[in-house]
């Protein structure tokens, strides 16, 4: 098993990591300050499982836990704080930790994930919804089809029960939602705000805003919105 330790505390890191290696069946440890690091470590570290702490600078543990990509490491929260837990299980979470924890209770944690990875492995993978990504839309408007590039769109944002595809110089609708949308599209899209996705390569800058939240600026001058829920996944990916 292979585990990432996110923890804004050196110590509780060293901590952590210390029980963690004198159980049977983990072969590589690793460790991640903050939730923006942690989403760097995911794509490079590949952990099958993530020992996430809650309260944490710039990204919490439960808004990291919500921005991961699928498929998602396992996540165990281990926290100070025992008012989280609700949310934690909200979050899919396997368990809570409620720092000070001791050798048994980790253990415990540990026996809950190795059940669900091997649950896991026992199921079929789905199809990778990238592997037939579209490269173009059909898009029909007052009894007219138009084909719209995939490569063409910048960003696309929810309208009711229709999608906006913003290109650089026209926004068509379609009736979509933006999640069924963004699983024919493949991993080049990227969701930013719970109301709109944006295209990775057409990404030329990052801005920060108050409370977390920043504002990417694409290659055409569109400012797209980024909430603080998903900027940890968008700016792993740039």
């Amino acid at each position: 098993m292979r585990i990432l330790i996110v923890d804004d505390e050196r110590p509780a890191r060293a901590k952590l990591r210390h029980l963690l290696e004198q159980e049977a069946g983990i072969s590589a440890i690793a460790e991640a300050c903050d939730g923006i690091d942690a989403m760097q470590q995911i794509a490079a570290f590949a952990p099958d499982a993530l020992f996430l702490d809650i309260q944490m600078p710039e990204v919490s543990g439960l808004e990291l836990a919500a921005s991961l990509p699928a498929p998602a490491p396992l996540i165990v929260f281990a926290t100070a704080f025992d008012q989280y837990a609700l949310k934690a299980f909200d979050a899919n979470a396997i368990d809570y930790l409620l720092k000070p924890y001791d050798q048994a209770r980790l253990r415990r944690a540990l026996q809950r994930l190795r059940e669900r990875l091997l649950a896991r492995s026992a199921q079929p993978l789905p199809p990778f919804a990238g592997e037939h990504a579209l490269r173009q839309l059909l898009v029909t408007e007052r009894g007219v089809t138009r084909v719209i590039r995939v490569d063409q769109i910048g960003w696309i944002e929810t309208a009711d029960n229709y999608v906006v595809l913003h290109t650089a110089g026209e926004q068509p609708l379609m009736r979509q939602t933006l999640a069924g949308l963004l699983d024919k599209l493949g991993p080049g899209f990227v969701r930013c705000h719970r109301r709109a996705a944006v295209q990775l390569a057409w990404i030329e800058r990052v801005e920060a805003l108050d409370k977390g939240d920043c504002e990417l600026v694409l290659r055409d001058g569109a400012r797209v919105p980024c909430s603080r829920q998903y900027r940890a996944a968008v700016i792993a990916l740039l």
